[in-house]
């Protein structure tokens, strides 16, 4: 424990502070990255510090398996299920997800994804990731009249388009992706959208500078 000394032994952290800091090394270097002592060394903490936490570092790896969960698949349901007039206002409340990070973050879905290729479990909680995420695209555009299979088909091609983005680690100026958001609504839907329902969206959005992997 000597060499552990100036790493703040008395001081146990948060909870939340470990966490944080085991997402950080998740997106730098994959789940093989996040091991308790590295942690305590990024915190500053000792190691045993940890285990005022979480039992052991399964506890802590399913801690970022739940912030995944409820961030980026809780966020995109809901905003699926948000109140809108027409289906491109509804796919617009979907694009938010795409450009604000606070709704979806993508560096943490790349990392999730990576990690499901070599855990079986993980794979499973991914899979239905998926399978939630495309249910709840294709249960908006049936709300909006859209036929069953139709309505499969056009929210496979926004989810996959977005898996795409996220996959390449596509990167893009803000100006960009907002410049594509009227093609990409008439691609999606089938419908042009109107300048209102375009204003909205855009004035919700300007103040960004960067839309990352998607």
């Amino acid at each position: 424990m000597d060499d552990l000394e100036p790493l703040g032994r008395g001081w146990r952290g948060t909870e939340s502070g470990w966490i944080e800091a085991a997402y950080a090394m998740l997106i730098e270097g994959g789940v093989e990255a996040v091991k308790i002592l590295p942690l305590a060394k990024r915190l500053r903490l000792s190691r045993t510090s940890f285990y005022w936490h979480f039992p052991d570092r399964e506890a802590l790896l399913a801690a970022l398996i739940t912030r995944w969960q409820e961030k980026n698949t809780g966020n995109l349901v809901r905003q699926t299920e948000l109140v809108a007039p027409t289906i491109n206002a509804a796919v617009l409340n979907l694009f938010d997800c795409w450009i604000t990070p606070e709704l979806f973050d993508a560096a943490l879905d790349h990392a999730m994804r990576n990690w499901a290729r070599t855990d079986t479990a993980l794979k499973a909680a991914f899979d239905a990731a998926d399978a939630a995420r495309i249910a709840a695209i294709r249960a908006m555009f049936q709300r909006h009249g859209y036929v069953a299979e139709e309505a499969d088909i056009r929210a496979n091609a926004i989810y996959l388009t977005q898996v795409g983005y996220i996959a390449l680690g596509t990167t893009e100026t803000l100006e960009a992706r907002l410049g594509r958001i009227p093609t990409y609504l008439e691609t999606f839907t089938g419908r042009p959208a109107s300048d209102e329902e375009l204003q909205f969206f855009l004035a919700r959005h300007r103040n960004g500078a960067v839309s990352g992997g998607g």
